[in-house]
């Protein structure tokens, strides 16, 4: 069997990119986001005008995942009209390149590793020092793991965490968040004036909270599942995390389209340089990634990994918070 560095050695024939096939997922995923925007703006029925508003949003997830793909390097690179596209793409998902590719890189190089990985991804801690914060810390770190703080990902995630405390931290470094916050407005705007309420409500905020919030909960289930494994630095390793600590979030043939094949998300952090289009070819060519840890969007599923808070050491697995006291 295939593990550690050999498994990842495995998975380099599939890390390079068919330059076309590259530029075709592009340019469909934009027809059909031009598709669902022409017709909340032109049709008519109420009905219709929400249908073509989740339309927008689930491309809109789609077209995410690429860009994610892009700033990987695993597409189009050395385009300078992929650059251009995917630099307005960035600002008007809230997500600007320059804290993007800093806060998810830093993801990656320590994805689940104890008191080091919450930058780019959501706070985990042990039980002991959950218990020994002070209340005050204890309620930040509840309310940023609590359902509907991940669900209102558009508020709390993109415009706050992404844009706003970015531009906080350190305005020099990423002015571009300021660039997003200002074009994502000036859209909202335009739409409200061309398009009235019912086009800025099912063009753009439904889409926004929609997709955002279903970007924000992947990336929070992705890492926070039952069975998922935390270490701490010394025990940590690169590939272990990659395979117990990233799920395989199983999704029907629809929503793997539309989510770009982000559920074979334990082959993206054993090499994020793999297109995601090849992702499911790597999955049926090495039996050993078959073996991952399993999550789905079906509600139950949903319910338990949201109801997990802290990491147990003693168990060595996350538990919910009646089991904090216990």
């Amino acid at each position: 069997m295939l593990q550690g560095k050999d498994l990842i050695l495995a998975t380099r024939a599939f890390a390079n990119e068919y330059r076309a096939r590259s530029w075709w997922h592009v340019i469909i995923t934009l027809v059909v986001l031009a598709a669902g925007y022409c017709g909340v703006f032109l049709l008519e029925p109420l009905w219709a005008q929400v249908a073509c508003g989740v339309l927008v949003a689930l491309t809109l997830g789609r077209m995410f995942v690429i860009y994610h793909d892009f700033l990987h390097h695993s597409i189009l690179q050395h385009s300078k009209a992929a650059r251009g596209l995917f630099t307005v793409f960035g600002w008007y998902m809230l997500a600007p390149i320059s804290i993007w590719e800093r806060s998810h890189n830093y993801h990656h190089a320590h994805n689940s590793k104890l008191y080091t990985s919450s930058i780019g991804s959501f706070p985990v801690v042990t039980k002991e020092k959950y218990l020994a914060s002070p209340r005050a810390e204890r309620t930040v770190y509840l309310f940023i793991r609590h359902p509907v703080t991940i669900g209102l990902g558009y508020i709390f995630m993109f415009i706050y965490g992404m844009c706003i405390r970015s531009l906080v931290n350190n305005t020099g470094k990423h002015w571009d968040s300021i660039v997003a916050l200002v074009f994502h407005l000036a859209v909202g705007t335009g739409i409200f004036l061309l398009a009235g309420w019912a086009g800025l409500v099912f063009g753009f905020l439904v889409p926004f909270f929609i997709s955002l919030g279903l970007g924000s909960y992947l990336f929070y289930a992705q890492h926070n599942f039952p069975g998922v494994r935390f270490s701490d630095k010394d025990g940590w390793t690169y590939h272990d995390a990659a395979l117990a600590s990233s799920s395989h979030m199983k999704m029907s043939a629809v929503m793997r389209w539309f989510l770009a094949n982000i559920g074979y998300h334990h082959i993206h952090h054993l090499n994020p340089r793999i297109p995601f289009y090849r992702l499911p070819e790597v999955y049926k060519a090495i039996p050993e990634l078959q073996q991952a840890k399993t999550t789905t969007l079906l509600p139950w599923d949903v319910v338990r990994c949201l109801r997990l808070k802290v990491w147990d050491p003693a168990q060595q697995r996350m538990i919910g918070r009646r089991e904090i006291y216990a």
